[in-house]
């Protein structure tokens, strides 16, 4: 939109410059003509006035903050629609002289813990007022965090707000679209839904961010990176920056957990954990005050009495009365008289005054022996969460403390080893020389899948009972290798480690798949073998001697049956002819040519003589029926 710097809005808000600019609106620096006092003018852009739903939001932003009073919150002071001049939809808000928290962390990079918890203490006080009366933030991020010249926070930009007071909701489309990807919590992303732990999320993304100096995820595009927010777990900041103690790390786990059931309810449980955190890292600091906010304005003791001015006396009725006698007149006659002078008698309020006095000063001694010397001294207990039991120890002793393990349980996030937590927590105290409980963690709770390979249903059924899972779809499948009836295989497989209760899929065997099978005997053996290996059947060949059947024909099938077991073994004998051949006349071949001769009809020749000379004859004698394989004699001359 055109720079509208000059402009005088609603007769009133003269603009003075333009401060920043964004999708729905252009903010100005402006004076207010009535109260002549700075302000900001946040001004929709003109595209936009036309379009009733970003009017709508637009205006709920006014009334989201108009309904919040806190010194952590941008007051919203009026809202309007300009009458004359530039038609504009604006709303008016106090002016922040300062800087965002986003150009912080471009000048610092990352803060250290103090740093950070002395920031997040009045962020999630401003947030925590908001959700008291149900409203809801959804677009918290470092820019719409605003920190003022004298160190006051302050949350700004209502625009995604929606709650109860609100008296209407957003599109998932909307939300999605206008908020922040990198802050949008997983629930928000995938369902639209929002409450006061969605805040709670976001503002642990910050966290995260203002110790470690960036984002837990990073991508190409941000529906990748809203895909690792509802896919992905936000990592410990000590896995960045190993200098961040481990009560931290809890502090940003549990508030940026994928499951909102496990975060911090709203930002009054946040906050609180926070300043706990903030006691033990830093125990001699007031934790009454916050470093970036206005100091607390000195309250004036009410137990102070005021200093006794002398009442002036008041004119005599008449002039006869006598004066008054001086001390030191009195003194005289005293003296004259030999009377002795007398003390003035105490008051029986002054004496039961001194009474209660001395006793509060014995009550306040006992007290203090009680709390700072007797039974009655308490120790903090350090944040040991994320500790081994080693390690916790090593942070007890020198409090004089010691340690029993209460109990181990199984734990998603917390490695096997490490403790879950402490009774008391950390920040809680305890009596000098008292015990502090451990809550141990047994790692991720698994269990291996069972071979159920071979087992009937009902007997893989209670064997996966025994190991803490369910059985899930049960399937049937053709296998020739495993009984009918009985488990082929598991999904997941046998030996995975899974959660308790996971779902186990079984696939049970219908035995061997049945085809029809075609009888080749007399049919050409190449066929037999093609067709049947297409089949899907093992085909072996074994060739044999027939007087009846044509050489390459079948000879014989196993097995010979209308149907058979897909992929079975068939076992088929193909004929080579006859067994019995004649013996030829090799009368007059040389003895090369004659052994060639008798050799290829499977003869095992012997020759009689010697040298290259023809064959002088032949045993047994030419035209006689032997078998293939028997010895014939031809002898040369």
């Amino acid at each position: 939109m055109s720079n509208l710097s000059g402009e005088l809005i609603d007769g009133r808000y003269e603009l003075i410059r333009q401060i920043a600019t964004g999708g729905m609106a252009t903010i100005y620096e402006a004076l207010d003509s009535r109260l002549d006092r700075k302000v900001a003018v946040k001004i929709m852009h003109p595209h936009l006035a036309n379009d009733e739903e970003f009017v709508t939001r637009f205006i709920r932003e006014a009334k989201a903050a108009a309904a919040l009073t806190h010194p952590n919150i941008v007051a919203v002071q009026d809202q309007g629609w300009n009458q004359g001049g530039s038609p504009a939809v604006f709303i008016v808000m106090e002016l922040i002289e300062g800087h965002t928290l986003r150009d912080y962390l471009f000048e610092r990079g990352s803060l250290s813990v103090a740093e950070t918890l002395r920031f997040l203490a009045p962020i999630l006080s401003g947030l925590s007022a908001a959700h008291k009366i149900g409203i809801i933030h959804r677009d918290l991020k470092p820019e719409n965090i605003l920190i003022a010249n004298n160190g006051r926070v302050k949350i700004a930009d209502f625009g995604l707000a929606r709650g109860d007071a609100l008296g209407m909701t957003m599109t998932v489309e909307s939300s999605v679209i206008l908020g922040s990807v990198s802050y949008l919590p997983p629930e928000q992303v995938q369902r639209g839904m929002t409450d006061s732990r969605s805040d709670v999320y976001s503002i642990g993304i910050v966290a995260f961010e203002l110790l470690t100096g960036r984002k837990p995820f990073e991508g190409q595009t941000p529906i990748e990176i809203a895909y690792k927010h509802v896919n992905e777990k936000v990592p410990a900041p000590s896995s960045f920056k190993a200098t961040i103690p481990a009560s931290i790390d809890a502090l940003i786990v549990k508030a940026t957990s994928n499951d909102p059931d496990d975060r911090y309810p709203d930002a009054e449980s946040f906050l609180q954990d926070v300043l706990l955190v903030q006691n033990v890292i830093d125990p001699q600091r007031n934790q009454l005050s916050l470093e970036l906010d206005i100091p607390p304005l000195p309250v004036r003791d009410k137990s102070r009495k005021i200093p006794r001015v002398s009442t002036p006396q008041a004119p005599p009725i008449s002039g006869t009365v006598p004066p008054m006698a001086t001390n030191k007149t009195t003194k005289k006659a005293n003296k004259k008289s030999g009377a002795r002078p007398t003390r003035a008698e105490t008051s029986a309020r002054v004496k039961r005054n001194r009474l209660i006095a001395l006793l509060i000063v014995l009550a306040l001694l006992v007290g203090g022996w009680f709390v700072f010397v007797g039974p009655g001294v308490r120790v903090v207990v350090p944040s040991v969460a994320g500790m081994s039991v080693d390690e916790a120890n090593a942070a007890l002793e020198p409090l004089g403390l010691t340690s029993v393990v209460a109990s181990e349980v199984f734990d998603e996030d917390v490695p096997k080893g490490k403790i879950i937590s402490s009774k008391p927590g950390g920040g809680g105290k305890v009596s000098a020389g008292g015990s502090v409980a451990f809550t141990l963690s047994k790692g991720a709770e698994r269990y291996d899948v069972p071979d159920l390979k071979g087992l009937t249903p009902e007997a893989a059924g209670s064997l996966i009972a025994e190991s803490n899972l369910s059985v899930g779809t049960i399937t049937q499948e053709f296998n020739p290798d495993v009984a009918l009836g009985t488990v082929v295989s598991s999904n997941p497989k046998a030996g995975t480690s899974v959660k308790r209760g996971e779902v186990i899929n079984l696939a049970i065997s219908q035995g061997a798949e049945l085809v029809p099978l075609t009888s080749y005997i007399g049919k050409s053996g190449e066929q037999a073998l093609n067709e049947l290996t297409d089949a899907g059947f093992d085909v072996t060949t074994n060739y044999v001697y027939s007087d009846s059947v044509p050489v390459t024909a079948v000879v014989s099938q196993t097995p010979d049956t209308p149907t058979a077991a897909k992929g079975a073994k068939i076992v088929l004998e193909i004929s080579q002819g006859s067994a019995w051949v004649y013996i030829p006349n090799v009368y007059s071949l040389n003895v090369k040519e004659a052994k060639k001769m008798l050799t290829d009809l499977e003869f095992v020749v012997t020759v009689k003589g010697s040298g290259t000379k023809k064959v002088t004859n032949i045993s047994p004698k030419v035209g006689a029926k032997v078998k293939r394989g028997s010895k014939v004699t031809i002898t040369v001359g």
